[in-house]
């Protein structure tokens, strides 16, 4: 996917977790963070950041913060809406012969219904932006929703269904992704379960630029 109208910013300070201090060529803007979470290794004082212009011109805020400068990884995509976009993108060209984006299962929507000719697919996408020492960590808050999800996707794979969890992995450098056990306990408790269940696990790697966010592999 491909971000159009951008600029760049220093990123100065983040009041709460939606809005963001930026400072654009002199002028200090108050921006929207496009991610709930914590974000607090990459949203540094100082740190380079992209600024993506809103398309509604009488929103209260005229930009949306997408990416930040990592000096150890580059470029870091931390808009939470972009990994359902690419995974959309590369599904497409994976021999799926139907795909339905939030598909209705038990209480949840699952991001992804498949289907391969008689074969059954539901996949749920989750963004990675936490790196430590080469590795990425899911989640960076407490996600009682992504609990949820797995705990949906356990019972499907007991009843037959092809299930996946796919962690797009918003920055380069990084090939695997792990539980943020001390973040969230349970949600590592959730995964293994899943896991035992049949979920597969899947880790797309991307190609992270400023303005740009593709899958370019996954294992």
């Amino acid at each position: 996917m491909k971000y159009e109208n951008t600029i760049h910013g220093t990123f100065c300070s983040r009041p709460n977790r939606f809005l963001a201090e930026v400072d654009v060529d002199g002028t200090l803007e108050i921006v929207h963070v496009k991610n709930t979470g914590r974000c607090k290794e990459l949203l540094i004082p100082g740190a380079d950041v992209v600024l993506q212009k809103a398309e509604n011109e009488n929103r209260k805020t005229k930009y949306d913060l997408i990416a930040v400068y990592k000096k150890s990884l580059g470029w870091v995509n931390i808009d939470s809406q972009a990994p359902n976009k690419v995974v959309l993108e590369w599904l497409k060209k994976q021999e799926y012969t139907h795909i339905q984006p939030e598909y209705r299962y038990g209480d949840s929507r699952i991001d992804f219904y498949m289907e391969k000719g008689n074969e059954k697919y539901l996949m749920e996408v989750k963004g990675c932006t936490l790196e430590m020492n080469g590795i990425g960590y899911f989640p960076d808050a407490p996600t009682l929703r992504g609990i949820k999800h797995l705990q949906e996707l356990t019972k499907a794979a007991k009843a037959g269904c092809h299930c996946m969890v796919a962690f797009v992995i918003q920055m380069e450098g990084v090939q695997e992704v792990r539980p943020n056990v001390r973040t969230h306990p349970e949600f590592k408790d959730a995964l293994d379960q899943a896991e035992k269940a049949g979920v597969e696990k899947l880790f797309l790697s991307c190609s992270v630029k400023q303005d740009e966010l593709v899958i370019r592999d996954y294992k």
